[in-house]
């Protein structure tokens, strides 16, 4: 039985503050990190998470697939999500018939400059489309819904199964998409199946990730049953104890040809941080608190920003919210009934300044450190309601996504040089990861004991990880433990996983304003160029009569060197270019294109010798 021996830890005052004293001894996590569906504490008022992962009036039913006949093979492919954190998207193929799972976005990256985000290579849906029998969303982060807007038409635009909660934000994001065809959803809860077609039909129970209303699947195919368990975590009880076992339990009672299992965190040892820690930490730093409380996490949340606007409202504080994907989504959560909070808890940004600042809470995004999140324009003040003041108290309720330190340590110094008492996951138990580590990873493993084991979700190295504790926890051989790549063409047989030499196309599709898959290789080396080695342009003007130079070269430098302090370099630029010109035999007809080609080639050249950098070049020919 796995155990959380964590409790809300006991804290005198620091010289520095009346706050809890900061330590070390918590687990790593990463970003995410509140239940989906645990019981609430005792006067709290009742929720989703209270239900049964497997609802008693809908018990699991057998499975409704045709038998395996012959050599047809279950082919899974993942199309995203296997080599990278995020833009989530697999698919299953059997016959004439697919069933999708997930379409997600993921960020930019260091090789893809001034992108606005990644979603996955969908060409092998596309023309497939005839065969698509089902979307499935198993939760509503923009790593899993996020490219739905863009690749719905073009895959036929198929019913989307997903839970209530994933359904509005969904619609909601469709909004800033007007000309997307309408989606059509089929709303699934736990414990239902859905048949898909002849030879799919899955039953979806409940898990606790980050976000409300996640859920898992077992497929029913013609080899045998396949369980997707979303993205997930293990929450504990006040004495430790955790919850929700008796799902694994069942779902390994099922008899499981191959499980699919999130990598995200398989490298960290293990077990959570229960969420019961995390509210008890927050509590006695805003009990401390003499000034404003400003608090940055994740705009999904959820069940974070409920108890935390809980302990608001039990401090007498108002709570204001600074982030608009965050005051969405605890709109839609509150109009479905999953949250409910005081009438008068909430007050408009603009009129902060009406309340005493022991009496204020002020929920923000951005705290990833994105340069245009809430938090970043109050540390730089920039935001127009919010002006940080010595003696605010900051609280960064969220894990480092991985390519974000950066970015979260600026925000973390900027805080501080104003003055303001800064509280991060390092110093206290102030935020649970949405995933599971590895202790969590391997109890599921020993619950489902799957014949087979297919790691899914991030990079190489963790998916690795993650095989080799399924390996080690019930004995699977490595052949049975399969890590595939992006476009990579698995085959499930009925005694059998076979990872073949076939891939389909899963390169990056880049979305950059409005443009959708018009950012390519060529485009992302230019930006690359540009932003590491500089631009010169040359602008050249000469007599469309006889070919003459009529003015001295014109050059401007970007991001190469300072032309001020370079007069000497550009001179001999400009001569070479005179010599270059001169020397052409029948200026008459001269060719601006391979006037172009020949300045961009030997200025290059010269100034590589010159600097040993490789500056991009820009000729402009202009016949007069």
């Amino acid at each position: 039985m796995v155990t959380q021996p964590q409790k809300p830890r006991e804290h005198g005052s620091t010289n520095q503050h009346k706050g809890p004293r900061p330590h070390n001894d918590r687990p790593n996590t990463r970003q995410g990190g509140h239940p989906g569906n645990r019981p609430r504490p005792r006067g709290r008022s009742e929720s989703y998470r209270t239900r049964p992962a497997f609802r008693a009036t809908q018990p699991i039913v057998q499975h409704t697939a045709p038998k395996h006949t012959g050599e047809e093979p279950l082919r899974f492919i993942a199309l995203g999500g296997f080599g990278e954190i995020g833009r989530n998207m697999m698919m299953m193929e059997y016959k004439d018939e697919i069933i999708i799972i997930d379409a997600g976005l993921g960020f930019p990256e260091e090789n893809t400059p001034g992108v606005d985000y990644i979603i996955p290579n969908i060409t092998y849906l596309e023309n497939n489309r005839n065969k698509i029998k089902a979307l499935i969303i198993t939760h509503a982060h923009y790593d899993h819904i996020g490219a739905i807007p863009h690749i719905m038409e073009k895959i036929g635009n198929p019913p989307i199964y997903t839970t209530l909660l994933s359904k509005e934000i969904i619609l909601k994001r469709q909004e800033d998409f007007p000309n997307a065809p309408k989606l059509r959803f089929q709303l699934v809860k736990g414990g239902e199946t859905h048949q898909f077609g002849r030879y799919f039909s899955a039953t979806f129970f409940d898990v606790v990730h980050n976000i409300p209303d996640g859920i898992g699947i077992i497929f029913r195919t013609p080899i045998g049953n396949v369980v997707h368990p979303g993205e997930f975590k293990f929450d504990y009880d006040t004495d430790g104890k955790p919850l929700g076992i008796d799902t694994w339990k069942r779902v390994g009672e099922e008899g499981i040809h191959t499980l699919l299992l999130d990598s995200t965190n398989a490298e960290v040892p293990g077990l959570s941080v229960s969420e019961r820690v995390v509210e008890a930490e927050l509590e006695k730093i805003f009990s401390a608190a003499e000034g404003r409380i400003l608090v940055g996490t994740f705009a999904s949340l959820l069940d974070r920003l409920g108890e935390i606007i809980k302990i608001a409202e039990k401090l007498g504080r108002k709570v204001a919210i600074s982030g608009l994907s965050m005051k969405t989504n605890l709109q839609i959560a509150q109009n479905l009934g999953y949250l409910k909070f005081k009438k008068d808890t909430f007050i408009p940004l603009e009129e902060i300044h009406k309340h005493k600042d022991n009496k204020l809470m002020l929920l923000c995004t951005g705290s990833q450190g994105e340069p245009n999140g809430s938090f970043m324009r109050i540390a730089n003040g920039e935001h127009k309601h919010i002006k940080l003041k010595p003696g605010d108290s900051v609280v960064l309720s969220s894990g480092v996504i991985p390519g974000n330190e950066r970015g979260v340590q600026t925000l973390r110094d900027n805080f501080a040089r104003q003055g303001a008492i800064v509280y991060h996951n390092k110093m206290l138990s102030i935020h649970s990861s949405g995933h599971a580590p590895q202790g969590e990873l391997r109890a599921v493993i020993e619950f489902v004991k799957p014949k087979h084991f297919i790691p899914m979700h991030g990079y190489y190295f963790l998916r690795w990880r993650n095989a080799k504790t399924a390996q080690e926890a019930i004995g699977l051989k490595p052949e049975n433990t399969i890590v595939t790549d992006n476009g990579q063409v698995v085959e499930l047989y009925p005694d059998k996983v076979v990872k073949t030499d076939q891939h389909v196309e899963s390169e990056y599709i880049m979305v950059d304003g409005l443009g959708v898959g018009d950012v390519g290789e060529v485009v992302l080396r230019d930006r690359i160029t540009l932003s590491q080695e500089g631009m010169v342009v040359v602008i050249v003007t000469v007599s469309k009569a006889d070919g003459r130079i009529l003015k001295n070269p014109d050059i401007i430098s970007r991001g190469f060197i300072y032309l001020k302090e370079n007069q000497e370099l550009l001179e001999e630029v400009r001569k070479r270019i005179r010599n270059l010109i001169t020397r052409i035999p029948n200026k008459e007809n001269l060719d601006p294109d391979y006037l172009k080609g020949l300045v961009r080639d030997q200025i290059g050249l010269f100034l590589f010798n010159k600097t040993k950098r490789r500056p991009m070049i820009l000729p402009v020919i202009i016949e007069i």
